[in-house]
């Protein structure tokens, strides 16, 4: 039975206008914590935002000895590793819950404890995200790798050693585990076809900061070469170019307009050439970019996702939502995660017309061809969304569905909305900043 708290009441049909801002980036900040785990002296970062990844990091730090405390300013941290220590099993196991991040833990605590402890990983389930690689990657470094019955015990009774890896896919989370394991590691550390997301780079910045020498070649290869002792660092978190781009979309589905400060358009530029082609209208200012429905049909589109540069995974499922009210049929090609367009079932149920295939109907084929994904869509427009139940699969798929709730004729009932908050910060609140017509059911509390 779902918990009457974690249901949301979305009466639907009101464009959202007015200001929100976005804080750090969700797939920066938890990084950049655990980088935290490597300094010999203490950390400050800003621009944190207040989501279940970070006090999932926050917990998991304290439990290894960390001292973490809010700094003199919002949103900044202060995080202290002089005292690193080992953590029990189960509370290990009870703060992590269903983070991923976990995993990222390991090569420090290998660095400064000689051995770590990771439990069984959750996260979205939108496709495969293939633990195996962070232990093999770890195997390379040196690290022995024991699976017990709760979880994965590493040791590394020798300094780790730099070696040559090579990603079979620019995976974000391989390419953080290199970074935070090679830093320190003896010798050269030369990772090929390593994801250049504008967060890795930014976890890059930080790590320099801390004394690492670390540098990208444009052909996707990052060295590292690893030294005796890092330090502290002083780092303001890249903004949220995903939550940015979410509310764009949802600015373009609902007939809106929303100012979304902190939002940069240098990380955005393969999404606001999107959103353009599709219709919809932005103007782009120092402390941000205002995005609006400019009126008339919304263009339909062919769009592939892919690894930075290209257009981002996570800035697919809001904008299919606006991709409803555009005239004429869309094509997506989904090629980062093969099982994202699931969430288009609830759409259908509101009202949109979208026919999944397995063929990759983007203009190149993609490691799901094939392979029995359903992976490409076709939307079919301008269809009217009706208010409709609506659970949550996944934390994008979820913001989608909150947008397709308001966009939508009538009233939705919205369950597992507390999925959102591990990405989206204060997002109640930005709602009724924004004008949505929400309210939790009669019988809870906000």
């Amino acid at each position: 039975m779902t918990d009457i708290a974690d249901v949301l009441l979305v009466h639907g049909g009101t464009p959202l206008e007015g200001e929100i801002r976005v804080r750090g980036a969700k797939n920066l900040v938890p990084k950049a914590m655990v980088a935290a785990l490597l300094g010999s002296g203490p950390s400050r970062l800003r621009n944190v935002p207040d989501i279940r990844d970070v006090r999932v990091v926050r917990g998991l730090l304290q439990l290894h000895g960390v001292t973490v405390r809010p700094g003199d300013e919002p949103g900044e941290l202060l995080l202290d590793p002089s005292h690193v220590e080992s953590a029990n099993v189960a509370d290990i196991d009870a703060h992590a819950g269903s983070s991923r991040i976990p995993i990222l833990f390991c090569g420090p605590l290998l660095h400064r404890l000689g051995h770590a402890f990771i439990p069984g990983l959750g996260g979205c389930d939108i496709g495969g995200r293939p633990i195996d690689f962070h232990f093999e990657v770890l195997r390379q470094f040196g690290a022995t790798i024991e699976k017990r019955a709760d979880g994965q015990y590493l040791e590394a009774p020798h300094r780790l050693r730099g070696c040559k890896i090579r990603l079979p896919y620019p995976s974000v989370g391989s390419t953080e585990q290199v970074l935070l394991t090679a830093v320190l590691a003896e010798g050269v550390t030369e990772l090929s076809n390593a994801a250049v997301e504008p967060e890795i780079e930014d976890l890059i910045c930080v790590l320099q900061k801390m004394g690492a020498i670390i540098s990208m070649d444009t052909d996707r290869t990052i060295r590292i070469t690893g030294v005796e002792k890092l330090g502290g660092y002083t780092h303001r978190a890249i903004p949220d170019r995903l939550e940015a781009a979410s509310w764009a979309s949802a600015a373009l589905a609902t007939e809106g307009n929303i100012y979304v400060r902190g939002a940069q358009q240098r990380s955005m530029m393969t999404f606001l050439n999107t959103f353009r082609k599709v219709g919809g209208a932005f103007e782009i200012e120092d402390e941000g970019i205002r995005f609006w429905h400019p009126g008339g049909p919304l263009n339909a589109i062919a769009l592939e996702t892919d690894v930075h540069p290209g257009f981002q995974t996570d800035w697919q499922q809001p904008l299919v939502v606006a991709l409803t009210q555009a005239s004429g049929l869309s094509i997506v090609h989904e090629t980062v995660y093969e099982s994202r367009l699931g969430f288009t079932s609830a759409l259908n149920q509101m009202g949109a017309h979208i026919q999944l295939y397995r063929e990759c109907l983007g203009g190149s084929a993609c490691r799901f061809g094939q392979r029995n994904f359903l992976h490409s869509a076709v939307v079919s427009g301008p269809t009217r969304l009706q208010g409709s139940d609506l659970v949550i699969p996944d934390l994008r798929g979820g913001f989608s569905y909150l947008i397709a709730a308001l966009a939508a004729q009538g009233t939705s009932r919205v369950h597992g909305i507390d999925l959102i908050n591990r990405g989206y910060e204060n997002f109640m609140e930005k709602l009724s900043e924004l004008g949505a017509k929400v309210e939790l059911p009669s019988g809870s509390e906000a």
